[in-house]
């Protein structure tokens, strides 16, 4: 059973009825969080979270407020003002300055097309500049150059007092969705159904100045990009809303490997193909990836899908993972993964490796497992030898943390989940709320030997007396 700590905490509305296909019990044996504390403050939908240091974070979201939060404690930090409209990104930067002590800062922007530099010692205001042709829509920092990017209808670069370095020409009016660091000084920015690779490079006009030059552009993808990720210094990854994946090479920006059709049985063989003439976009639409060194994990419609990099095709899958779609998920220790969905749902997965029965048949396609089509010996033959030889995996449900009553509304390159190692995850919704996930024997641990210092410290004082 959950226990509800500070904050206010109420009953969740609207999750009583489940009809996930997979489901578990109030017996969440290898679910650690089940304690959670209740963080109020903002008035409107919560949409980002990111992480500052090991115990703070800051929250955002369409109130405009920016909160400064402990992640151990849950107390509430700072409250900064500064937007008159909704947060649209917002990104962390710890200054690298060598001629001066260390800053903890974070960029946020705004519908209002403000963007605001803020100081989190202090909870101040740095810079506050005004762009007047577009709002910006996602932020990331080259740390090595000590620079921020801005993307909306152009691409900005800043230094870490919001002067502006320099600025490409107007892209499109729909804007940059997404941007990711690359290797060589380079970024990639999704813009519609583009991904343009940019280089930065030192100005000739003076040491401060950058220019930011176009270098490619990749059209491989069939729809508008959703979801960008970087896997390492070699390798990233985009996502379309026409459920395509794509493997880019960071180096030379070539596609190296794609998946589309992750609604293929043979990763799931037990499983019996669902037929639908024609599915909904968000069914197909891929809402956020993440990834590790090995595995690249997809949010695809209602489901999860994993993609080894290496054997390039999905090795595991929960094609209803939950009851709506999924609309973020991220990496956890031990082969786990946490998701959430536009139901208000949280949920824990564990990747497993299914143990393999020798008698256990091996899937020879769609049509030969309904009577189609002319088996062949040799192909089975190579199949079954494959299977012998490869893994198969298994996203297990390990924890099912109901707290949220409403759903986060998706943006890309949003942050809905942060995870602090053992003082726990952070969660936002469009309930309004925050909500910091504790694990229970962990906390108790700690109150009781809160308790017995202080009875050991009554006790020296007594004896004193």
């Amino acid at each position: 059973m959950l226990r509800w700590l500070i904050g206010g905490g109420r009953e969740p509305q609207g999750l009583a009825e489940k009809s996930s296909v997979q489901t578990i019990g109030e017996e969440q044996i290898q679910n650690p969080y089940t304690e959670l504390l209740v963080l109020k403050g903002h008035q409107d939908i919560v949409r980002f979270l990111v992480q500052i240091d090991d115990c703070r974070f800051a929250s955002a979201g369409d109130d405009g407020i920016v909160f400064l939060w402990n992640a151990q404690t849950g107390e509430k930090l700072y409250e900064l003002h500064g937007h008159t409209h909704k947060i649209t990104a917002i990104a962390p930067f710890s200054s690298s300055d060598v001629t001066e002590e260390k800053t903890d800062l974070i960029i946020t922007a705004s519908a209002d097309r403000t963007v605001i530099v803020w100081d989190c010692i202090s909870g101040r205001q740095v810079q506050k500049v005004k762009k007047k042709h577009s709002t910006v829509k996602c932020l990331t920092v080259l740390q090595r150059l000590n620079v921020w990017l801005s993307g909306g209808s152009d691409l900005c670069v800043w230094d870490r007092k919001l002067d502006l370095l320099c600025k490409t020409s107007h892209l499109t009016d729909a804007g940059i969705s997404a941007l990711v660091e690359l290797p060589k000084n380079c970024v990639a920015a999704a813009v519609g159904k583009e991904l343009i690779i940019f280089r930065l490079s030192a100005s000739n006009n003076g040491k401060k100045k950058k220019n930011i030059l176009e270098v490619k552009r990749l059209v491989d993808h069939q729809d508008n990009i959703s979801s960008l990720v970087s896997v390492n210094d070699l390798t990233f990854v985009t996502g379309s809303k026409k459920k395509e994946l794509i493997v880019w090479d960071a180096l030379d920006w070539t596609k190296q490997a794609s998946e589309c059709n992750f609604w293929d049985s043979s990763v799931h063989p037990d499983i019996q193909p669902e037929i639908k003439l024609k599915k909904k976009t968000h069914e197909t639409s891929v809402q956020h990836l993440t990834s590790d060194e090995e595995c690249v994990f997809a949010a695809v419609g209602k489901g999860i899908y994993v993609y080894n990099l290496q054997m390039k095709r999905v090795i595991a899958c929960q094609r209803t993972a939950h009851d709506s779609s999924v609309l973020h998920i991220e990496k956890l220790p031990n082969r786990q993964l946490i998701s959430c969905s536009e139901d208000g749902s949280v949920r824990i997965w564990e990747l497993r490796e299914k143990q393999q029965l020798p008698a256990e048949p091996v899937p020879t396609g769609f049509f030969n497992m309904w009577g189609f089509g002319r088996a062949n010996k040799q192909a089975n033959q190579a199949a079954k030898k494959m299977q012998e030889n490869t893994p198969v995996y298994f996203l297990e449900l390990v924890g099912d943390l109901i707290g949220h009553s409403s759903a986060v509304q998706v943006v890309v390159k949003k942050k809905m989940f942060l995870y602090f190692g053992e003082l726990g995850l952070a969660t936002c919704s469009a309930d309004h709320l925050i909500i910091l996930w504790k694990d229970g024997e962990r906390e108790s641990s700690l109150r009781s030997l809160t308790l017995f210092k202080k009875l050991a410290q009554n006790g020296d004082l007594q004896l004193k007396l």
